[in-house]
């Protein structure tokens, strides 16, 4: 259960992120947070394993209080949630299967991964996120070398090899076509029913928030100002979040 009580971030700069905001999101369930850039999507997600601090209230995952979590306690929560960016942060000089590899960082000595003495139990876990993606094949070429798509699988399958028990992924598939972005969406819908992960996804993309979204989000100026099943987000919906309703074509580079 990730429960947020009155959870209000403020910026440094004044600007006020999220504004008293009151969420519960059961284990295992699917969620799509939609809304403007500024809208506080992001910073939700953040939020929720501490990248971005609260100001005041209070925010639990898996019963673990987030704000004010000392070191020791953080890297506990942040074990136990895998985090997939927009821009696929691989290490590009490198195989998948090390990239794949770093997942599995925080449990593991800091001499081993130095060194990568990865024991035969980690690898094993490591191609099984990769076949739960359909990209072992590439388990040895470099980063580099695959297409957007293929970089945001195996990053997928990084946070997967992490065995968390929630999954946030802020805009994944925002620098995707349409074709990928539905493929890296069912990725992530399929890990879920699988595995019961407690996955939240950040999109600008409307038709695959109503698509694939079990619960929707809809976020306005930090406050959230639709909850319900993405069944229930209809054109009427979006046009009260955005001003106007909006598909994958409409918020291609360019038209958003």
């Amino acid at each position: 259960m990730i429960r947020l009580e009155g959870v209000t971030v403020r910026y440094p700069n004044g600007v006020v992120g999220l504004d008293n905001v009151d969420l519960e999101i059961p284990d295992g369930q699917f969620v799509v947070v939609v809304g403007l850039s500024g809208a506080g999507k992001s910073t939700l997600i953040r939020t929720i394993n501490g990248l971005v601090p609260i100001t005041t209230g209070s925010l639990t995952v898996d019963g673990a209080e987030v704000s004010g979590a000392s070191k020791r306690e953080m890297r506990a929560i942040r074990s136990r949630v895998g985090m997939i960016f927009q821009s696929f942060n691989l290490v590009k000089r490198t195989s998948v299967m090390n990239n794949v590899m770093m997942g599995q960082l925080h449990a593991i000595p800091g001499y081993r991964s130095m060194v990568g003495a990865w024991t035969k139990e980690e690898k094993e876990r490591a191609y099984l996120a990769l076949e739960r993606v359909g990209i072992v094949e590439k388990t040895w070429t470099r980063a580099s070398q695959l297409s957007g798509g293929q970089q945001q699988r195996v990053a997928i399958a990084r946070a997967l090899a992490q065995d968390p028990s929630v999954m946030l992924a802020d805009e994944p598939v925002a620098s995707l076509d349409p074709p990928t972005a539905q493929m890296v969406m069912k990725d992530l819908q399929r890990i879920n029913r699988d595995l019961g992960i407690t996955t939240i996804v950040n999109l600008h993309f409307l038709d695959l928030a109503r698509q694939f979204g079990d619960r929707v989000i809809g976020m306005r100026d930090g406050t959230v100002v639709f909850d319900g099943p993405g069944s229930e987000a209809d054109d009427a919906v979006f046009e009260s979040i955005y001003g106007r309703s909006l598909t994958a074509e409409d918020t291609l580079p360019g038209r958003a």
